[in-house]
């Protein structure tokens, strides 16, 4: 059972049938041998394909009823497939991104955790323990994020799956390490290191206010792709980075020491083990 808040500081236990199944196959030797097949890239790409298909739309009202998602907030159209329809663009204004320049905001919706990275560039989720360098296989690189924060935004299947850059600067190329493509549920979290497993792809941004932030989009179970927009130029804040196609993902936000101070209601609720909805371009922590 999950606990997630909202930015007011009501909690709710969140159990869904999903979750309950997942449980189930992770916790079990069994489930996990079945699993072996399923989290191949090669699965998750022929399982996209299929759901690039026109028959695929049959699934969309189904889903948007089940998981009770607000088309309100998302521009009228036509769909040609349930990946187009996952991959869907919010209304313009249906987000308010804050522009205040000291103002660090959330790149996405999703549940946020946020953890101190040690002198020795680790930190813990969910009583496992993770490097800079385990992620991003770049020792050097590593070592620019110790003593800072990361911000680690989970996005469910529910979510808008589209995201953006959290300040104006210069962005590096995209940077792709291939793997496995675990699902990102934290049930997952307690049988493999699936951050430093999966198959993930990250940017540095040498933004105006805030240092020189990492950013990473993690593939998740049945995630064909991250499809990150070009590198190598200069972006603006809100300006969408790129979007994930089906299934559940991970965006990873890495800062240097004394470049953000998070908000402390995240940082609290991430001790007791709480997630804290967040919405794409609201503030989550300031210029320190």
């Amino acid at each position: 059972m999950l606990l997630t808040a909202d930015r007011n500081g009501k909690i709710q236990r969140e159990c869904s049938m999903q979750d309950q199944f997942l449980k189930q196959l992770y916790s079990h030797a069994l489930g996990r041998m079945l699993l072996r097949p399923l989290v191949s890239p090669a699965v998750s790409k022929l399982g996209g394909r299929l759901l690039d298909t026109r028959a695929s739309t049959l699934f969309i009202g189904p889903f948007i009823k089940k998981n009770a998602i607000p088309m309100e907030e998302y521009e009228p159209r036509e769909y040609t497939s349930y990946n187009d329809f996952f991959k869907r663009n919010l209304r313009p204004g249906a987000r308010e991104i804050d522009f205040t320049p000291s103002a660090f905001i959330s790149p996405c919706d999703g549940r946020l955790s946020v953890y101190r990275i040690s002198r020795g560039t680790a930190f813990t989720i969910k009583h496992t323990r993770y490097t800079v360098k385990s992620l991003l296989q770049n020792p050097s690189l590593a070592k620019r994020y110790a003593e800072g924060y990361a911000f680690l935004f989970r996005l469910r299947v529910d979510d808008c799956h589209r995201y953006i850059f959290v300040d104006d600067g210069a962005v590096s190329k995209n940077v792709r390490i291939p793997g496995f493509l675990h699902t990102v549920n934290p049930v997952a979290n307690d049988y493999f290191p699936i951050y430093k497993e999966n198959a993930r792809e990250y940017s540095l941004l040498r933004s105006d206010h805030f240092g020189t932030l990492l950013q990473m989009e993690v593939g998740a179970l049945f995630v064909g792709k991250i499809e990150n927009r070009k590198g190598l130029r200069r972006v603006w804040r809100g300006e969408e980075k790129g979007n994930f196609a089906f299934g559940g993902s991970t965006i990873l936000l890495l800062t240097q020491k004394g470049a953000v101070r998070p908000d402390s209601d995240l940082l609290r609720n991430t001790l007791r083990g709480i997630e804290t909805k967040v919405r794409l371009g609201e503030k989550i922590g300031e210029k320190e």
